[in-house]
């Protein structure tokens, strides 16, 4: 016997047990016996929801009752049951963001705390994980980074399953958080001058990617990741949009921009070494973007020539030559593919015409004696 309704329990199993109505016993047979859980808080809910269910079939008249596979109906009542590497694949689906710094995080966070279903995650696995960076010495940025990417793929889990349960990334503390920052130096026009003259003349590919970073004020992938039919060189345009072979950061890092002095140069140079297919094909392995070897070999270079300044340093560079010449905040954020903060409005309408972007790339070019 069993004090759920409509329930019976055989060697601490409870079953669905119940008599059919006559009128709808030649769709579903005199009976209807179903196991349910061993749990009897579990076997009471899918108890009352199986019975709601069979009661609203049983309502029609006799010759218009329509069958419920209740196997499949019991199978989607229980709540599902997530790893965090199978539901951080799902988010990266659904999410048009650069993968490779959640998935880092995950793969670092699984090493520590294994992969578990998510609703198993603690805060202390979280303290944990956030004590593991801080002894690799990774920046605090970095850090908080790892922690967002983490974050929000547990937020779309919870919201996915219909968790009530706090994200165990949350408000997490970092200590000396900022303390270790530091001011990224930036190219003089003299030095990006000399640098897009010797990248010119060396035939060297990879040196080529320092003016195309300095004259689009584009991130290292989204140049290094380009296909050949991103680039418009009878419009003097390239197109920064997702491939197969990397996605962009955010949303407004999709956008089109002119190839202008340097830039176009150095973009007919840089096509003389593709394949067919991709700008920089000896950095696409496996079908994707190989960004960091990019970078290493480039920054080896400039570490050397430039007194430690990097490629990073030129995207800052350039966001700096536009606010010399006095270049609206919101149309910097469009070229550069930041997201805007400094105003809500900046989310409507289409943003700013070639034309005017042309016009401010103009203003900052870096002139050369071809």
């Amino acid at each position: 016997m069993s004090h759920i309704q409509y329930t019976i329990c055989r060697s601490g199993r409870y079953y669905y047990n119940r008599r059919v109505p006559k009128h709808a016993v030649k769709t579903y047979g005199p009976f209807i016996r179903q196991a349910l859980s061993k749990c009897p808080e579990e076997a009471a809910a899918y108890s009352k929801r199986l019975s709601n269910v069979l009661e609203g079939s049983w309502s029609g008249t006799t010759g218009m009752i329509r069958p419920v596979n209740i196997s499949y109906l019991l199978s989607s009542f229980k709540p599902k049951s997530f790893r965090l590497t199978e539901i951080a694949e799902e988010y990266l689906t659904f999410r048009d963001i650069d993968d490779n710094p959640p998935r880092i995080a995950v793969a670092v966070f699984v090493s520590l705390a294994g992969d578990r279903d998510v609703s198993q995650y603690t805060r202390e696995d979280a303290k944990l994980f956030v004590r593991h960076l801080e002894m690799r010495g990774n920046k605090t940025a970095t850090i908080r980074r790892r922690i967002n990417s983490l974050s929000a793929i547990l937020n779309y889990a919870y919201a996915e399953l219909d968790l009530d349960k706090r994200n165990p990334f949350s408000r997490l503390i970092i200590k000396g958080e900022g303390d270790d920052s530091f001011k990224r130096g930036v190219f003089a026009n003299g030095q990006l001058k000399q640098g897009y003259d010797k990248a010119l003349s060396s035939g060297s590919q990879i040196k080529l990617l320092m003016p195309l970073l300095g004259e689009t004020g584009c991130r290292l992938a989204e140049i290094v990741g380009l296909r050949l039919e991103d680039i418009d060189l009878e419009n003097d345009l390239i197109h920064i949009r997702p491939n197969a072979a990397r996605r962009l950061k955010t949303r407004s890092s999709k956008r089109t921009l002119p190839l202008v002095g340097y830039g176009r140069l150095a973009m007919e140079e840089a096509l003389k070494h593709s394949d067919g297919e991709y700008l920089f094909p000896r950095y696409i392995k496996d079908r994707k973007c190989k960004a960091d070897h990019a970078s290493a070999a480039l920054n080896k270079w400039l570490k050397k020539d430039f007194k430690g300044l990097t490629a990073h340093c030129l995207r800052h560079t350039f966001r700096d030559r536009l606010r010399a010449v006095e270049c609206p905040m919101d149309m910097i954020d469009q070229i550069g593919g930041w997201k805007s903060v400094s105003s809500v409005g900046n989310n409507y309408g289409q943003g700013y015409s070639m034309g005017h972007v042309e016009g401010w790339f103009e203003k900052i070019r870096v002139s050369h004696s071809l």
